[in-house]
């Protein structure tokens, strides 16, 4: 929307600080006590934050001849001064920094007009950002008409003034939703319009991100205390959850129930629906309208529609039992939607879960929370950042994709083809091909089609064990120590790396065989598996599935020089997707080696003090605050691991130690008996 502030005189205040002010039109037809109204918020309000306009007063002060002689022009010049008079008004609070109210008329119509003339001109759509439309009763109306001894009003029967009214609300929706204005009816109690005419000075996007941010550490609060929540699952709510769209449901519900629906919402139709697929998109202001949309729906009846909407619905029970099973394993969970939070804190109470999985979302003005996919990214980062968890997130839609990129590990719920968002398909494509998405899908029911192809979209199962041992693997109550000490194939892999009689390339072979051992007998076992498809040997019309690592193109394999490379390739081979990086020290690793990754693989032939891993582990901590980090070695000192040992003292989120052999023998090799040395025949350089 253009801002009118050319009149300004030069030398006031600089046009670079200079912003589009809040413009609220008070409106409503001729009676219903928009003046009196006027007054009552002047009072409520005070004069420091607000300026009161009556749209006629502007008028006559600038007109010469005043209200008399504005009245005896045509149409088209009293036009011109209605358009100067709202120019004027803008000027004064885009000076002063005020909320302007402004009481005016969108149309005049006496019952002996066939049609009404319209007082709106085109630079109140550009002028206005928000209109609250009184409804007044037509009987209540035409009695203040009769009994105004100020002014002399026609009069007017009941039913005009109803479709007058009804007109007004039809054509004033079109044109605020047309050019962005934000618009509600309302009724005319001074209370909850001052209310709204607080939250609408206040309540910034800045300033609502701000509050949905202490919501979540209020949650993170309830459901654990701080520090002691680790891993956490963020889940959209609507077709994720559940397969039906609660908002939807709302509003059909609304529609069949309340006689006069069409008068409300604007024809009976779903008005999210028109309202998101209009000129707002899904932008912060369009989650303002859809807020003020059920504003105007009656206390009592929006409970019982979110009662009612909350018992028509059920949640997919592959999703109650990972619930469950999640707050046994002390895994938060929180539902983020953009929806109505009051339907989902009913639906997880029916459900019985409302006791460890919270909810944060609005609905509502009065809710002071409105939840966009923005919002949603921002909260999933700041419980990685801020409160240095892992975050498995879950979602459907569009609004849910900057959530899903901003994940530890991101996870696309894909329903029956009717209940699915059709602009999904086109923007998860471009976010996995164009953005750096890496996501899994699960279908549910396990019937749906998968979305894209299963290759680029690999499948997973949320009911499977392994599913939530992979997140519960992830918390850091403890630091993970896999070894293979006593078992055979470590005894066998052992007696060439000890053997003195083997050196340079035998004995790099034997590294890499062990690399290859350790990931796919112990990295496996802490990353977890995924499904992919592959052909089969009987042939291209059979089926089958194989598995890999999951998220293995999300695997950065770092080879701690110059030890670390044969075993690093073992590890490589077992990886064949994962990225492969050599480092001499620490900085070696940069941030974009990192950034987008999920695990980074620390290999070396031998971990002595474990002096040389923490220098890399506080360094890839400081690019990366929640990645998680395993250390792969062929011998890992025991003292190192021990209480009072080096690597022992590293903070434990993420972290893990996968050797051949954990030793009790302190000896370092020095020269002839050093591994680097042995590997790679440079012995005789000592």
């Amino acid at each position: 929307m253009s801002c009118h502030i050319d009149n300004i005189p030069t030398g006031r205040i600089p046009a670079s600080v200079l912003k589009k002010p809040t413009v609220v039109g008070l409106y409503g037809v001729s009676g219903c006590g928009k003046s009196f109204l006027l007054k009552e918020l002047k009072e409520e309000l005070g004069e420091q934050e607000f300026d009161y306009h009556e749209g006629a007063a502007v008028i006559s002060r600038l007109v010469p001849g005043g209200l008399s002689a504005f009245q005896k022009m045509e149409y088209r010049e009293k036009t011109v001064w209605r358009e100067r008079a709202i120019d004027q008004i803008q000027e004064d609070c885009t000076i002063s920094g005020r909320v302007a109210l402004v009481a005016g008329h969108f149309m005049f119509w006496d019952e002996h007009d066939k049609t009404p003339q319209l007082g709106w001109t085109e630079h109140d759509q550009t002028t206005f950002t928000h209109i609250l439309y009184l409804h007044v009763p037509p009987d209540v109306i035409a009695q203040r008409r009769m009994n105004d001894s100020n002014r002399a009003r026609s009069s007017i029967s009941d039913e005009h003034l109803r479709k007058w009214q009804q007109a007004e609300c039809d054509q004033l929706r079109l044109v605020c939703l047309e050019h962005k204005i934000l618009f509600s009816i309302v009724p005319p109690s001074r209370h909850k319009i001052a209310k709204l005419l607080r939250n609408f000075q206040r309540n910034t996007e800045e300033y609502n991100l701000s509050c949905a941010r202490d919501r979540l550490d209020e949650v993170v609060r309830e459901v654990a205390g701080p520090g002691k929540l680790k891993t956490t699952l963020v889940m959209d709510g609507d077709r994720t959850l559940i397969a039906e769209d609660t908002g939807a449901l709302f509003w059909r519900l609304f529609n069949k129930t309340v006689k006069d629906a069409t008068e409300n919402t604007g024809g009976g139709k779903d008005p999210l629906k028109e309202l998101f697929s209009g000129p707002f998109g899904y932008s912060y202001a369009a989650f303002v309208q859809a807020a003020l949309l059920y504003e105007e729906v009656d206390e009592k009846q929006f409970d019982d529609f979110c009662e009612e909407v909350a018992s028509a619905v059920t949640v997919h029970p592959e999703f109650v039992s990972l619930l469950v099973q999640a707050a046994e394993c002390k895994v938060g969970a929180v539902i983020i939607t953009c929806g109505l939070g009051l339907i989902w804190e009913k639906i997880l109470k029916k459900t019985g879960l409302s006791e460890t999985v919270k909810v944060i979302g609005g609905g509502r003005i009065r809710d002071h929370l409105i939840i966009t996919g923005e919002v949603k990214a921002a909260l999933v980062a700041r419980l990685r950042t801020a409160h240095g968890m892992y975050v498995c997130a879950f979602g459907d839609s569009v609004l849910d994709l900057p959530m899903l990129k901003g994940a530890s590990q991101a996870i696309v719920v894909v329903g029956e083809e009717r209940h699915r968002s059709h602009r999904m398909d086109d923007a998860l494509l471009k976010a996995i091909d164009d953005e750096g998405l890496q996501a899994c899908q699960v279908l549910l029911p396990k019937t749906a089609s998968a979305r894209l192809d299963v290759v680029k979209l690999p499948l997973v199962s949320i009911t499977e064990g392994r599913f939530l041992d992979s997140l519960v693997s992830r918390l850091p109550c403890r630091i993970h120590i896999l070894h293979a000490t006593n078992k055979n194939p470590a005894k066998l892999l052992m007696s060439g790396m000890r053997d003195a009689r083997v050196a340079g390339p035998a004995l790099r072979e034997v590294h890499r065989r062990v690399g290859w051992y350790l990931t796919t007998e112990f990295v496996s076992e802490l990353i977890g598996l995924e499904e992919y498809p592959i052909p089969h040997v009987q042939g291209p019309q059979t089926q089958a599935n194989g598995h890999r690592l999951r998220d293995e193109n999300r695997i950065l394999i770092v080879a701690l020089m110059r030890g670390g490379e044969p075993m690093a390739l073992g590890v490589s081979e077992a990886l064949p997707l994962a990225p492969f990086l050599h480092a001499k020290y620490p900085e070696d690793v940069e941030n974009r080696h990192v950034e987008d990754q999920k695990t980074v693989i620390l290999v070396d032939s031998v971990v002595n003090s474990g002096k040389t891993v923490v220098e890399f582990v506080r360094h890839i901590r400081k690019l990366h605050a929640t990645i998680r980090i395993l250390v792969v070695a062929g011998v890992i000192q025991a003292d190192s691991l021990a209480p009072g040992g080096a690597l022992a003292q590293i903070p434990t989120t993420e972290i893990g130690f996968i050797s051949l052999r954990l030793s009790d023998n302190k000896f370092t090799g020095k020269g002839t008996t050093d591994t680097g040395n042995r590997l790679f025949n440079t012995t005789y350089l000592q």
